[in-house]
């Protein structure tokens, strides 16, 4: 039977890149964007190129207070499209950066993070639980930051840490279920991520390049399949482990 994944934050970067990789790799896809709706139909429409099956829908990773609307929109979708009331993968991806050194991040800045890396995270699963597949897979974005640090991310590199240590907690409390729960860890990639930083940036990106084993940053393609790969039938094995895929940064 074909699987049906579940990816955050899908309109763009590496969430779009992870949607993609499934697809070529023969899985559907329900993917959420926060804005900007016609760049999540056009993921829809790449992925319905590749001859499998796509729908967006709309979630807020920071607003806790509309999961349980979501989940039903989920459940709606899958009933709809699928004729099925579950799904097998969950990949929580959706987030965002702020660089601010620990003297000046503010209150905003730090709720903010902590909103949608950490709570989102948390309780975006508890809703879903109910629609993910016995034997499911859930994979949490984390960051090659919580194992090396670069002034200005003390706030998103706490948050990822946290996340971390949930995924355990999610492999441990759902293993009943055969759900294995895993980190994938990106290092320096080239996106939009803090408005395009290492990507448009050229004294960052030779920087980061210098850092890591194999010379160069991250791209999208180095990410998304691996996820995929991970997701993949012959991984169902591999839980509560923290994946870097960095090419060998800061090693």
């Amino acid at each position: 039977m074909t699987t049906i994944s579940l990816v955050t934050g899908a309109s763009r970067g590496l969430g779009r890149n992870t949607a993609v990789s499934i697809a070529r790799h023969g899985g559907d896809v329900i993917l959420t964007y926060r804005s900007g709706a016609d760049h999540a139909t056009a993921v829809v429409a790449e992925i319905e190129a590749l001859g499998r099956k796509a729908v967006a829908l709309q979630l807020d990773v920071g607003n806790v207070e509309t999961f349980a609307a979501f989940a039903e929109r989920v459940r709606s979708a899958l009933k709809e499209t699928w004729g099925r009331d579950r799904f097998d993968h969950l990949v929580n991806n959706a987030g965002h950066g702020e660089m601010a050194g620990i003297a000046e991040t503010t209150e905003a800045q730090f709720d903010s993070l902590f909103d949608v890396h950490v709570k989102g995270v948390f309780f975006l699963t508890q809703a879903l639980l109910p629609f993910l597949a016995d034997g499911g897979r859930i994979v949490n974005f984390s960051s090659g930051l919580t194992r090396v640090s670069y002034p200005g991310f003390s706030a998103y590199s706490a948050a990822k840490g946290a996340v971390e240590i949930l995924t355990l907690y999610m492999a441990k409390e759902l293993g009943n279920r055969g759900i294995a729960a895993n980190t994938i860890a990106p290092g320096a990639i080239e996106t939009d991520f803090l408005g395009g930083a290492v990507r448009d940036t050229p004294a960052y990106n030779d920087a980061f390049a210098a850092m890591t084993a194999l010379g160069r940053v991250g791209r999208p393609d180095d990410i998304g399949p691996a996820v995929a790969s991970l997701l993949g039938p012959d991984n169902g094995w591999v839980t509560a482990q923290r994946i870097e895929v960095s090419g060998g940064q800061n090693i």
